[in-house]
């Protein structure tokens, strides 16, 4: 697992380090329009295809592994002020101001209810090689703090998108744990899906404005795969105590 965490922190630093390769490498692959590529990119790697993020939402799920989900969640995504909120303080690109001012908004209840989880399902599980993990989560957050406070136009407001697109995924599980602890579960209000497509071409009005977009999602779901891997690495640990 540690071997796993080492790589995993790894690819993070040195996507963070090559961030103009890569956006180079996006206007290669030919992805399209801006949402045609970003859909295509939550429809191939969001956390619904993740088998270990895919399982969770299902009834007979460990509770200690949905327990670690929720802490390691809440350590990327609960705090104030997050990615959403950093890209939202940008005002860049101008157009995308309303969108991201709702979906900063509705993502502070979000937030809310990843506290009231957290408090419900107890201590985090224990598990070897937990500094090491807490290492890793570290280095998760310290990139999508980068990612949010990027001075490349649409870079921010490309990782907030793809997060709200990714979201859903991840409330099937938070919903799971709030069912199993009776807590209720607010309602998701982030921006529907056709207000984010239309706000998206309405910004990606240049290449390289779309390039940083597309850049921005693609780090915020490697962000997320590469901590469903821990997590899941985590709960095979587990389960050999």
């Amino acid at each position: 697992m540690v071997a796993a965490q080492n790589e995993a922190v790894g690819a993070m630093d040195a996507g963070l380090r090559e961030h103009d390769d890569t956006m180079a490498q996006a206007a290669v692959h030919g992805f399209g329009n801006a949402w045609d590529a970003l859909s295509a990119l939550i429809e191939a790697d969001g956390a619904h295809t993740h088998r270990f993020i895919g399982r969770a939402s299902e009834s007979g799920f460990p509770e200690r592994d949905l327990a670690d989900i929720v802490h390691h969640l809440c350590v990327l995504h609960g705090r104030y002020p997050g990615l959403i909120d950093l890209a939202a303080s940008h005002g860049d690109p101008a157009e995308a101001a309303q969108w991201a001012a709702d979906a900063a908004g509705a993502f502070a209840a979000e937030r809310g209810f990843l506290a009231r989880l957290v408090s419900a399902v107890g201590p985090l599980p224990s598990t070897p090689g937990q500094a090491e993990a807490e290492a890793a989560v570290a280095a998760q957050r310290h990139a999508l703090d980068m990612l949010g406070r990027s001075d490349r136009r649409g870079c921010a407001l490309g990782a907030a998108v793809a997060l709200t697109l990714d979201w859903p995924g991840l409330r099937l599980v938070m919903d799971n744990v709030a069912n199993r602890l009776g807590v209720t579960p607010p309602r998701l209000a982030l921006p529907e899906r056709y207000e984010t497509a239309a706000m998206v071409e309405q910004v990606a009005g240049s290449t390289p404005v779309e390039r940083a977009l597309l850049f921005g999602a693609q780090q915020l779901i490697s962000q997320h795969r590469g901590l469903w891997d821990l997590l899941a690495a985590r709960a095979d640990a587990r389960s050999r105590i």
